[in-house]
């Protein structure tokens, strides 16, 4: 199993039955392959969907309905459409129970960095700023470390910000981080992983509560 669909297997955990959560660019869109039929939840879209459902391929996609990222999509049954303005009220009004993000960096205040790479082009910061803000729970589902092997996780974003004191938890492939009181608490390992791999990848101090560490 590869890293990004490990991750996405143990995310698909946070959610339960009626919530309604966004799914951010990248990682998070492999959620709904992993979801569990049993669950009912409404998928939000900030581009205007209510009730987004998995993506489909070009030659049964309908070119009206694509997601955040500019992929096509399904929809399930009862959703709804409508303009950025009710979108983005819904964002900011608290009604989201989960925004499952990507990151570039994370601090151990929960602090998030997703947007920009200074040197690189980027069409801007998105509603991933809206997100990271209003969501109720904001789980940020991401690679340990980048391409290189830089830990994203750190001490201080040394990245722009998308929004401060944001993360609640942080899912890898090698560890479920929760930020509590600007700590991170190691909730879970991955099954082979040990936790000195984990520090080792981790430029941020980390926090043990229980000796006997779950694993996923």
């Amino acid at each position: 199993m590869d890293s990004k669909t490990k991750i996405a297997i143990r995310a698909e955990k946070e959610i339960q039955s009626g919530q309604v959560i966004n799914l951010g660019i990248g990682i998070p869109t492999l959620i709904l392959r992993h979801m569990d039929p049993a669950k009912t939840v409404l998928v939000h879209s900030e581009n205007g969907i209510l009730g987004m459902g998995p993506h489909c391929d070009r030659a049964h996609a309908d070119r009206n309905l694509i997601d955040a990222g500019g992929g096509y999509v399904h929809t399930v049954k009862g959703a709804s459409f409508f303009d950025s303005v009710l979108s983005f009220a819904l964002i900011r009004s608290g009604r989201l129970d989960i925004a499952f993000l990507g990151a570039l960096q994370i601090s151990q205040c929960g602090d998030l960095a997703n947007w920009k790479i200074p040197g690189k082009h980027t069409p801007g910061i998105g509603g991933g700023m809206e997100l990271a803000q209003k969501a109720r729970r904001v789980v940020v589902t991401t690679t340990h470390t980048s391409r290189n092997g830089a830990p994203k996780i750190l001490q201080a974003c040394t990245l722009p910000l998308t929004a401060k004191n944001c993360v609640t938890r942080i899912i890898t492939e090698l560890a479920v981080i929760d930020v509590m009181d600007r700590r991170l608490v190691i909730k879970e390992l991955a099954t082979g992983v040990g936790l000195e791999e984990v520090r080792r990848k981790t430029d941020a101090p980390l926090v043990i509560e229980n000796e006997a560490i779950p694993r996923f």
